[in-house]
C-alpha cells in the first residue's frame, strides 16, 4: 500500500523541536492555543485564558494545561476525523485510476469485438448475399456468447466454440445437399463427428487457441481492475482503533494543551504513530504490489484488429 504510506509524509513534518518540560510552575498565556483552537472551528467558550491544572486530562499530560476536558475530547475527535479524511484523500487517486482504466479497457475491447462482428457480417453479406443472411444467426450467436463470457457470464469457451463449428457444419451440409431432407437426429450426428470429418481443416483448433488466449486474458484483466477498485474502496474506509486515536491526539494536539499550538512532531515519532494506525494495511503491502505488477501487463489483443481477416480465412466454406 505505497499510497497509504504517503500519509506519513502528509502528517509528518520534519522538526527538531521537542516538548517542553512538564514541571513548569508558572502558568502561561493560552492566547496561541485559543487562536489555533478557534481556527479549527471550535467555540472559545470555556477555553482558559491562562494555563490551569490538568488533573482532568485523560490523554494529554496532566501538568499545567490550556485544555479543559471538553477541549481534549473535541481534539480527540478532530484527530480521528483528520486521519480518516487523509486516508480517504490519499487513496482517491488510486481508486479513480482503477475506475478510469477499467472504463477505457472495457470500451476498447468491446469496440474491437463489435467492429469484428460488423466486418465479418459485411464481408459475408457481400460474398454470399441472401445465403449468408438466412444463416447469419449462427455467427451472431457466436459473438453474443463471446461478449457474455467477457462480461462475466457462465460460458465455457471450448464448448461454445465446438458448438459453433458443429452448427456451422450442419447448416453447410444442408445447403450443399438441399435436394434432401435430413432429420434433426441425423444433423446432430453430423455435428458430433465433425472432429473425425474435419470439414474445416485445422481452422477450429487455431481459432480456439487464439480466442481462448485473448478472452481469458481480457476477462481476467478487466476483473482484476474491478477487484483492485473494490479493495481500494475498502482499505480507504480504515477502522481507526481507540489506541490509534489516542496516539494521534498525543502527537497532533497535546502540544495545544501545553500552550504550544505551533509545535510539530518529529519525523520518527510521526512515522511510528502512522505505522501503528496503518498496521493492518501494511500487512497487505507485498501482496498489493504483486497484484499491481500483474495488473499492469500488456494486453495481448492486437490480433483483434485483424479479427475479420483471421475469422474469414478460417470459417470460409
Amino acid at each position: 500500500m505505497n499510497a497509504m504510506w504517503r500519509l506519513q509524509v502528509a502528517f509528518c513534518t520534519v522538526s527538531v523541536l521537542s516538548l517542553s518540560s512538564a514541571g513548569e510552575s508558572k502558568a502561561r498565556s493560552c492566547s496561541e492555543v485559543r487562536q489555533a483552537y478557534k481556527a479549527k472551528g471550535f467555540s472559545l467558550l470555556n477555553v482558559p485564558l491562562q494555563e490551569i491544572s490538568g488533573e482532568h486530562l485523560r490523554v494529554c499530560p496532566q501538568g499545567y494545561t490550556c485544555c479543559t476536558s471538553e477541549m481534549e475530547e473535541k481534539l480527540n475527535q478532530q484527530s480521528k476525523l483528520e486521519f480518516e479524511n487523509m486516508v480517504e484523500e490519499s487513496s482517491r487517486h488510486m481508486r479513480t485510476t482503477f475506475i478510469s482504466r477499467h472504463k477505457k479497457f472495457d470500451e476498447f475491447f468491446l469496440d474491437l469485438l463489435d467492429n469484428s462482428e460488423k466486418s465479418l457480417n459485411s464481408m459475408f453479406t457481400r460474398t454470399y448475399g441472401k445465403l449468408y443472411m438466412q444463416n447469419s444467426e449462427v455467427f451472431q450467436d457466436l459473438f453474443t456468447e463471446l461478449k457474455r463470457y467477457y462480461t462475466g457470464g457462465n460460458v465455457n469457451l471450448e464448448e461454445m466454440l465446438n458448438d459453433f463449428w458443429s452448427r456451422l457444419l450442419e447448416r453447410m451440409f444442408q445447403l450443399l445437399n438441399s435436394q434432401y431432407h435430413f432429420t434433426d437426429d441425423y444433423l446432430e450426428c453430423i455435428g458430433k463427428i465433425a472432429d473425425v470429418l474435419k470439414p474445416f481443416g485445422d481452422a477450429p483448433r487455431r481459432l480456439k487457441i487464439q480466442v481462448t488466449k485473448a478472452f481469458i486474458a481480457a476477462r481476467t484483466f478487466v476483473q482484476g481492475l474491478m477487484v483492485g477498485r473494490e479493495v481500494a474502496n475498502r482499505v480507504a474506509k480504515v477502522n481507526v482503533a481507540p489506541a490509534c486515536v489516542r496516539a494521534l491526539t498525543k502527537m497532533l494536539y497535546c502540544p495545544y494543551c501545553r500552550g504550544m499550538a505551533g509545535l510539530k512532531p518529529c519525523h520518527n515519532y510521526c512515522h511510528n504513530v502512522m505505522r501503528g494506525c496503518l498496521a493492518n494495511q501494511a500487512d497487505l503491502d507485498s501482496e498489493w504490489n504483486l497484484f499491481i505488477g500483474k495488473i499492469e501487463i500488456k494486453c495481448p489483443f492486437t490480433f483483434f484488429r485483424k479479427w475479420g481477416n483471421i475469422f474469414f480465412s478460417q470459417t470460409h466454406p
